[in-house]
């Protein structure tokens, strides 16, 4: 079917793009500012030429309208903070004194202070810091950086839209400040934050910004009476300002739902919505709010958080839909493209046939302008690309690469019997305590420790044929030694091998495994200056060989403590990975939990009595509406269970998780039946413990005493008081002592500093309960 052109011509945007650069140089150049390598100018510079090749690759697609502002050097919510004055009083004084290093101390801390708390931004995988909010809070505008990165991008002769995270979001991502009442709604400071975002509009329109977009992604959960009501009156408040831009309203990762009618009727100019995640419901709420007459739609139809090529010509029959409901209709992707990779040409390792099926932020931002022009002047200006695309989505159906016949019919066959557990966690604690004989408050670390440059090194002569397999294997045999020596001189209890042959906690195993494709260079952040290369779920999936027995057995002949055996989950598999869209997550999870099971298997076979299994993405891929959830969390929980059910009693099943809001999923953590849960808790002060003791959790759990997203080391009697925290809601004889999370991106000193202080907390507090 042919489309005739939009009666006004569609523009191309995206909401925000990569920052990190082809090489990762926003990366390299903030570690060696840390390390005092490069000076705060020569960081800023390098910055700002990212900013421009990212502004000018964006116009060269097609884009017509770049967005500013996104650009961040740690975290754009902290961005945020800084805009609006909250900084906490902890960091006033290092803020004051220096700006850009007070800014890294409010993101990663210092021995002295403790940074911001961290977690997940809504379902993704990247982290924010979350802004800490009290009675006494006063908000002042700060806008120097959103100015100044739009007059940069106006010096370049585009057209430029700033780009900030808005008042009630920011509110309701907001936690209450360190001695703040628990229940202090951070929200109720609305009336006060919105004079800031004004003063904030009223300087981007007198830098030049016609337009400035305002992201409201938390408008897509649910939300009560008195949230709508916020956002009516901040959008009725700032849609008031007449010193202002035109104001785009910003959603995505879900539907709007009852949060459209408030924006409909706000006197903004503009809305963007997702048409990828939750096409047909934002359709048909459009629809019956009567449209947006007399507004900017911008319909996010290319999928920002994925990287399959877009079907074009479904999206140009939702764009060709949604022209009757608005003023005019913009095209974008569905949200940031910060959740992609930058450039799939530069995966020379990725067959070409299946190169054609991927879309990283630079195809998406090309895909965006041609559905544009073909939105604007019709589909006979596209054929040519209408035609490619089509062949290349044929080509992805018709691949063997994605159905192998026999692991559907094993999936398939998979009964009620093959997720549980033979005997009920009561009687298997008991043949666990009697066979691994642990001391009171068991000491263990998460899994990996120090990635040292040596090994980074060793990893890359490999692949560069430098060194051969004999001499890479050496060097991780003496790394394993090393970190078995050390854990034991310490004193830890449950040691591990310290993973030194692994790159990733998922790339590691995905490379392993049937289905997966790895790149090279599709480094997406995670937080701050880190950064992952989750790999491509292409295809079904199974394991044709062990993939950890071997170093996990050779780290357990070095010691006669336990050494647990580390694998990476199913949901986490999925949610750390770019996943096939061309079937059920559901069925894709099963399938890597069969491959994982047969791991387990063997692990426990080979002598291996511990077993952790880390879901870290189980909270994270949680459903932003609670009407997903239960659907969701059956068969996430049963995928974690399928992993694990096959084992005896007597061995003892772990799981891990992190930085994220627990008190959502504690029922689900009950229902994996895991015998012990390590958790983050540091910088959230044991909030973790009290969610469990709450729900009754019978379990033993491990809430973290050592924060390893810090370079800080924290001091014994510091771990010590976390613990007795900690044993305020958990019994000591279900309660174990761990760090947050896994040591891989810290250094020696810090952590060998960091667990015998861990140690000796533990060694403390066990002479209290035994005194006592």
């Amino acid at each position: 079917m042919t489309t005739k052109p939009a009666a006004a011509a569609a523009r191309a945007t995206v909401y925000g793009y990569p920052r990190q650069g082809r090489s990762r140089d926003l990366k390299k150049a903030i570690e060696g500012y840390w390390k005092g390598r490069i000076t705060a100018a020569a960081l800023h510079a390098t910055a700002a030429d990212l900013r421009r090749t990212n502004w000018q690759q964006l116009a060269e697609a097609g884009i017509d309208e770049v967005p500013t502002g996104d650009f961040s050097y740690y975290d754009h919510v902290l961005d945020t903070t800084v805009m609006v004055g909250a900084v906490p009083a902890r960091h006033r004084e290092a803020v004051d004194a220096d700006p850009l290093d007070g800014y890294f101390a409010m993101a990663r801390g210092t021995q002295d202070v403790a940074p911001l708390e961290m977690t997940k931004w809504f379902d993704t995988n990247y982290h924010y810091l979350v802004p800490e909010l009290g009675p006494d809070t006063v908000f002042a505008a700060d806008a120097t950086k959103q100015v100044d990165e739009l007059k940069e991008a106006l010096a370049l002769g585009l057209t430029a839209r700033p780009v900030l995270v808005g008042p009630v979001t920011y509110l309701l991502l907001a936690k209450p400040a360190p001695g703040t009442p628990a229940d202090f709604e951070p929200l109720t400071l609305l009336d006060r934050l919105l004079p800031v975002y004004a003063e904030v509009l009223a300087d981007l329109r007198a830098a030049g910004a016609e337009w400035v977009q305002v992201d409201e992604p938390a408008l897509v959960q649910d939300r009560t009476p008195a949230e709508l009501n916020a956002a009516t009156r901040a959008y009725r408040d700032l849609g008031a300002l007449t010193d202002r831009p035109k104001l785009l309203v910003a959603s995505y990762f879900d539907r709007l739902g009852e949060a459209l009618p408030v924006l409909a009727k706000a006197p903004v100019e503009g809305l963007a919505m997702d048409f990828t995640e939750a096409a047909a419901a934002n359709l048909d709420d459009l629809a019956a709010v009567g449209g947006l007459p007399g507004k900017r739609l911008v319909a996010g139809v290319v999928n920002g958080r994925n990287i399959w090529v877009n079907d074009l010509a479904k999206s140009l029959s939702v764009l060709g839909t949604l022209l009757g409901l608005a003023d005019r209709v913009d095209v974008s992707a569905s949200c940031s493209l910060l959740h992609v990779p930058l450039d799939a040409t530069a995966e020379r390792d990725i067959e070409p046939q299946i190169l054609r099926w991927l879309a990283f932020a630079q195809q998406k931002t090309r895909e965006v302008a041609t559905l544009a022009r073909g939105l604007a002047q019709g589909t006979g200006t596209i054929t040519a690309e209408l035609a490619a695309n089509r062949a290349d989505l044929a080509s992805r159906a018709g691949s063997p690469i994605t159905h192998d016949p026999a692991v559907r019919a094993r999936a398939a066959a998979v009964t009620d019997a093959d997720t549980r557990r033979s005997q009920p966690y009561a009687e298997r604690t008991a043949a666990q305590r009697a066979h691994l004989r642990l001391p009171l408050l068991p000491t263990t670390t998460i899994g990996s420790f120090p990635q040292t440059g040596e090994l980074r090194t060793a990893r890359a002569d490999l692949a560069a044929g430098r060194i051969d397999t004999a001499g890479y294997e050496e060097r991780i045999k003496t790394e394993i030694q090393e970190v078995i020596a050390f854990q034991e001189k310490t004193g830890l209890d449950v040691l591990v091998h310290g993973e030194p042959e692994r790159n990733d906690m998922v790339q590691y195993f995905a490379e392993q495994l049937t289905g997966y494709l790895a790149t090279r260079h599709g480094w997406v952040q995670s937080y701050g200056t880190r950064y992952v290369r989750p790999p491509i779920l292409a295809g079904d999936i199974s394991r044709p060989e062990p993939m950890t027995v071997r170093w996990t057995t050779y780290a357990q002949s070095l010691t006669d403590r336990p050494v647990k055996g580390m694998l990476t989950g199913p949901v986490t598999m999925l949610a750390w990975s770019f996943v096939r869209d061309d079937q059920p997550l559901a069925d894709t999870a099963r399938q890597v939990a069969l491959a994982l099971r047969d791991e387990v298997g063997d692990l426990e076979a080979a002598g291996t009595s511990v077993i952790q299994v880390d879901e870290p993405a189980l909270r994270e891929t949680l459903p932003l509406r609670a009407a997903g959830r239960p659907a969701y969390l059956d068969w996430a929980t049963e995928a974690f269970r399928l992993t694990t059910g096959g084992v005896r009693p007597d061995t003892q099943i772990h799981t891990h998780m992190c930085y994220a809001e627990f008190g959502d999923i504690v029922r689900a953590i009950d229902d994996l039946d895991a015998d012990v849960i390590s958790l983050e808790a540091a910088r959230s002060h044991m909030q973790v413990a009290r969610e469990l003791a709450a729900h009754g959790y019978p379990r033993e759990a491990g809430p973290g005493v050592y924060d390893i997203h810090s370079p800080r080391v924290p001091s014994a009697e510091e771990a010590a008081d976390l613990l007795r925290t900690g044993l305020e809601a958990i019994p000591a004889e279900r309660l174990w002592v761990n760090p947050d999370c896994g040591l891989k991106t810290r250094g020696w000193p810090e952590t060998r500093a960091s667990l015998e202080n861990l140690v000796a907390a533990a060694r403390t507090v066990r002479g209290e309960l035994s005194s006592s």
